[in-house]
C-alpha cells in the first residue's frame, strides 16, 4: 500500500497527516517518536484529497467550529488496537473515559495495561481521540503529544460545548 502525506502548521505544532488511497493513516506528532507508529510515510502530496480534508476538518476544530470528524480511517495496527481505536472514536467530544472503561468497551475488562499500550500506539491522534483517555483517578496520564497539549485538547473541547 502506498501513502502520501502533508505537514500542517496547528495550535498544538507542526502536525504530519499520512493518508492511504482508503482514508487517513496517521496524524504524527512534531516530535513524534518514530517507532510508535510505525508506517512509511510515502511521498509529499498536497493535494491528496484524503489529506486535505482532513486538514480542513482539523482546522475547524481548533477553530472550535467541529466536535465530530467525518474522515475514512485507514488504521493498521492488530485486531485487538483496532477495536481500542474503534471505542476512541465512539468517546463523545468533550467527554472522557478510564483505561479501564475502554478494556470494558472491547470486551476485556482485564486488559487494563494492553488498552494503555494500544492508546499509546494510537496512530491517528486527535481524531481518534486518545486524549480523552484518562487515569482512573481522573488525571492526566502519558499522550504521544505531551501532557501539555493533551491538557489543551481538553479544554478546547470543554470551552466549545455548543460548537455547531
Amino acid at each position: 500500500m502506498s501513502y502520501a502525506h502533508k505537514t500542517v502548521k496547528t495550535p498544538v505544532g507542526l502536525l504530519k497527516l499520512v493518508a492511504s488511497d482508503k482514508g487517513l493513516a496517521a496524524i504524527l506528532w512534531e516530535n513524534d517518536d518514530p517507532k510508535r507508529v510505525r508506517l512509511d510515510h510515502g511521498l509529499e502530496d498536497k493535494k491528496h484529497k484524503v489529506l486535505l480534508e482532513a486538514e480542513r476538518q482539523l482546522l475547524e476544530y481548533f477553530a472550535g467550529t467541529r466536535d465530530a470528524f467525518s474522515l475514512p480511517l485507514d488504521f493498521s495496527g492488530t485486531p485487538f488496537q483496532k477495536k481500542v481505536w474503534a471505542a476512541l472514536c465512539r468517546i463523545p467530544f468533550g467527554e472522557t473515559r478510564s483505561y479501564a472503561d475502554i478494556a470494558k468497551e472491547v470486551g476485556s475488562p482485564k486488559a487494563v495495561r494492553a488498552v494503555g499500550s494500544a492508546n499509546g500506539k494510537n496512530p491517528i491522534s486527535i481524531v481518534a481521540p486518545c486524549h480523552r483517555v484518562i487515569g482512573k483517578n481522573g488525571k492526566l496520564t502519558g499522550f504521544a503529544g505531551g501532557l501539555e497539549v493533551k491538557e489543551f485538547l481538553l479544554g478546547l473541547e470543554s470551552r466549545h460545548d455548543n460548537v455547531i
